[in-house]
């Protein structure tokens, strides 16, 4: 790979990095390894081609570009926690993951069946990956925290929201969300 090439790829990672939280080839690899998947697999659930999904895993591509597919990639990395933490187990994960890769991303604010919690309403992480994802679909992340920075004088709450879910961390993102609630 020449140094161009190189260049290119380790920019693909960062924006990776600054959209998804991490770069894609890494987010990809362990979900592969929590589930038991192989890239094939992977890349089917996902509704990607297998070259596509390599293309993003080795930085060629950096983005995602269909939506449906960042909310499958979610609702993976939920169903992976779920596998570590015990509470799905590995013949349930199978069937989970079929159900996710025949979902059409909808909205988990109309609620499909994997976004919610027992109760039936949107769980708050799901919700908040949710905002997360429409907006770094409008805009990179240095877009959204120049965007904040424009706004913080009149608007300061407006900024922090902007920064918070478009150019933070999901966790930092679900804090901020249930301390706005009630």
């Amino acid at each position: 790979m020449d140094t161009a090439q190189q260049e290119a790829t380790a920019r693909a990672r960062e924006l990776q990095r600054s959209w998804y939280g991490e770069p894609l080839g890494a987010l990809f690899r362990r979900l592969i390894d929590d589930l038991g998947l192989n890239q094939a697999r992977l890349a089917a659930v996902l509704g990607l081609s297998a070259p596509m999904l390599s293309q993003l895993m080795s930085g060629q591509r950096a983005k995602i570009g269909n939506p449906a597919v960042v909310q499958r990639v979610q609702a993976l990395q939920d169903l992976a926690g779920q596998v570590a933490d015990g509470s799905v187990s590995a013949a349930e994960a199978t069937d989970r993951m079929d159900e996710i890769k025949k979902s059409q991303g909808g909205s988990v604010l109309t609620a499909g069946s994997q976004t919610t919690s027992s109760s039936g309403a949107p769980t708050v992480r799901r919700v908040v990956r949710e905002i997360q994802s429409l907006l770094r679909s409008v805009a990179a992340a240095g877009d959204i925290i120049e965007a904040a920075d424009s706004l913080a004088p009149a608007h300061p709450e407006l900024a922090e929201f902007l920064r918070v879910y478009g150019a933070g961390r999901t966790s930092d993102a679900v804090a901020h969300y249930e301390s706005h609630q009630n």
